[in-house]
C-alpha cells in the first residue's frame, strides 16, 4: 500500500495492519523514532521549494520567505528538538512505593509507551506546520501516523502528500486528501490518538465522531486572543509590536491579536503609531508581494461582511493603510474596527483576517472581567511595566498561552507546552510536553519478595482486632 491513501476504505485497513504491526514490534527502539523524525527532516529539507510554491499558489499571493519561516523552518525546528531530545524523554521514570512495601523490596515506575498510530488533521492557514510540528511529538512518542492536509489549501496538500509517498513507509507515516467528507470519515476512525487543528465550531464535530471510538483528541483551535494595554505601557512601542504581529500571514494566524484594549487616553496615540509602522511595513496592498492574501472568497467575504455590519451599527473604521480596496484579489487593507456594539459579529466571532477590534478601557479590572465572560481564548497578551497588575491579569485570567510585551512569541517555544483551554482547545505539543501528550504513562508495580498480609490478620477470615486495627488509621 502506497503512503498516499485515496480512501476511507484503504485508511481502515492501513489502521488495521498499523495495529497489527504495533502489537507485534513491542518496544519501539530511540533508533527507529529517530529515523522517522530524521525522514521528516529530510522530505523537508528536499522539497521545501515545491511546498512554498504551493502554499502561495494556495493563497493567492503569499510571500515564500515567510512560508520558508512559518510553516517550514518551524516544523523544522519541531522535528529537529524532538530528534535531539528524545533520548532525555525516553526510559522509565521511577515512582515512590507506598509504606511500608517499600521497606520491603517493592519496586515502582511509570513506563511512556507508544499509544498506537495519530491521526492528524492539519488546517489550512499553516498548511505545513499544523502537520508535521504535531507529528514531531508522535514520533518522538514511538507512534505511527496518518496526515489529512487541509482542502483549502489544495496544492499544498497534493504536493506534500506526494513528498510522503516518495519518503516515507506507510506503516511509518501515511498521508490521505479528500474534502470535507474524508475529513469527517477521518475523524471517526479507530485511530490511538487524534489532532485538530482548526475552528472551535469544527473542533465540536471532531470531538463527536472521536467519541465513538472512545478516542483522545488534542484539539488546537483560536477564540478572540485579546491584548490589554496598560497605562504605564510604552504605547507606541505596543503599537509597533502588534502591527508587525497583526501583519503575519494577513492576520490568519490562530494567536493573532483580535481585540486590542487601550486606556481612553492612550486611544489616539495608539491607533497613529499602529497605522504609522503597519503602513510603514505595507505601503501598498494590491500586487504588494509582502503581503499576505485571504485564503479565499468566502473568508474574505466573511471578514468584510464583519467590518461592514459593525460600520452600519455606528463604529469607527480605520483603514491602514489608508488606500483604496482594490476591485478585484483577495489582498485588503487593515481595517481597525473602534468600540463596535457588543453584539456584533466581530465581537461574537473570531476574525482571522485583516481586521481587528479596539476597544477603549478606563479600568483595567473591567477589561478582565469582559475577557473572562467570553470563551478562553488560545492567547493573550499584556504590555506593561506594572508588576502588580501585570500579576493580577495573569492570576485572574485563562487562555492557552501569554506572551509579555509582545505578540505570538510564546508559541515559538519549542520546550514548552502549546495548546489551548476550554473553547480554544485542550491538550498540546511541542518538546518532551508533545512527547508525554502522545505516550500512554503506565504504571507497573513489582511486588516485594514476601507477602506479609496473612501474618499481619489482613485475610480473611478477618480477625477481631481487623476493623480497629483499620479504624486506628483514619487520622487527619
Amino acid at each position: 500500500m502506497s503512503a498516499q491513501l485515496e480512501t476511507s476504505q484503504q485508511l481502515s485497513e492501513l489502521l488495521k495492519q498499523h495495529r497489527k504491526a504495533t502489537d507485534e514490534q513491542g518496544v519501539v527502539d530511540v533508533e527507529t523514532r529517530k529515523r522517522r523524525l530524521q525522514t521528516a527532516i529530510d522530505l523537508l529539507v528536499d522539497h521545501h521549494q515545491e511546498l512554498c510554491t504551493a502554499m502561495e499558489a494556495d493563497f493567492g499571493g503569499r510571500h515564500q520567505g515567510f512560508s520558508l519561516m512559518n510553516d517550514i523552518l518551524g516544523s523544522l525546528n519541531s522535528l529537529k528538538h524532538a530528534r535531539d531530545n528524545l533520548e532525555q524523554w525516553v526510559g522509565s521514570e521511577s515512582r515512590q512505593v507506598f509504606s511500608p512495601y517499600d521497606q520491603m523490596g517493592a519496586q515502582a515506575w511509570v513506563q511512556y509507551k507508544p499509544k498506537g498510530t495519530v491521526g492528524i488533521i492539519g488546517t489550512w492557514n499553516a498548511p505545513i506546520f499544523t502537520l508535521l510540528s504535531p507529528l514531531a511529538s508522535a514520533l518522538s512518542a514511538g507512534n505511527r501516523a496518518v496526515l489529512k492536509p487541509s482542502e483549502v489549501a489544495p496544492e499544498t496538500a497534493r504536493v506534500l502528500a506526494k513528498a510522503i509517498g516518495e519518503c516515507f513507509d506507510p506503516m511509518d507515516v501515511a498521508v490521505i486528501t479528500g474534502g470535507v467528507d474524508v475529513g469527517q470519515a477521518f475523524a471517526g476512525m479507530p485511530f490511538d490518538h487524534l489532532v485538530f487543528t482548526g475552528s472551535t465550531e469544527v473542533g465540536k464535530k471532531i470531538m463527536r465522531a472521536a467519541a465513538d471510538n472512545l478516542v483522545p483528541v488534542t484539539l488546537e483551535l483560536g477564540g478572540k486572543s485579546p491584548v490589554i494595554i496598560s497605562e504605564t505601557a510604552d504605547v507606541r512601542e505596543a503599537a509597533r509590536r502588534l502591527a508587525i504581529a497583526k501583519g503575519m500571514n494577513g492576520g490568519q494566524l490562530c494567536i493573532s491579536p483580535d481585540r486590542i484594549y487601550v486606556p481612553v487616553a492612550a486611544r489616539d496615540e495608539f491607533i497613529s503609531a499602529f497605522c504609522e509602522t503597519y503602513s510603514t511595513l505595507y505601503p501598498t496592498v494590491e500586487d504588494n508581494p509582502d503581503f499576505t492574501a485571504v485564503v479565499n472568497v468566502q473568508h474574505l467575504a466573511r471578514v468584510t461582511g464583519y467590518v461592514a455590519q459593525a460600520q452600519e451599527e455606528g463604529a469607527e473604521v480605520i483603514r491602514c493603510p489608508d488606500v483604496a480596496v482594490p476591485a478585484v484579489g483577495r489582498k485588503h487593507p487593515l481595517s481597525i474596527v473602534i468600540n463596535p456594539p457588543l453584539l456584533s459579529d466581530i465581537m461574537q466571532h473570531e476574525i482571522f483576517g485583516p481586521a481587528f477590534v479596539l476597544l477603549t478601557y478606563s479600568d483595567i479590572k473591567h477589561v478582565v472581567q469582559e475577557i473572562n465572560q467570553g470563551g478562553r481564548p488560545l492567547a493573550l497578551y499584556y504590555f506593561g511595566q506594572d508588576q502588580a497588575e501585570q500579576d493580577y491579569v495573569l492570576d485572574h485570567t485563562l487562555s492557552g498561552g501569554v506572551t509579555l510585551n509582545d505578540a505570538l512569541m510564546h508559541a515559538a517555544m519549542e520546550e514548552a507546552p502549546f495548546g489551548g483551554v476550554g473553547a480554544s482547545g485542550m491538550g498540546h505539543y511541542h518538546g518532551r510536553d508533545g512527547f508525554l501528550e502522545f505516550s500512554h504513562a503506565r504504571t507497573v508495580f513489582q511486588s516485594a519478595p514476601v507477602d506479609p498480609r496473612a501474618e499481619w490478620g489482613m485475610l480473611p477470615p478477618f480477625p477481631e482486632h481487623f476493623a480497629a486495627a483499620m479504624a486506628s488509621q483514619v487520622t487527619r
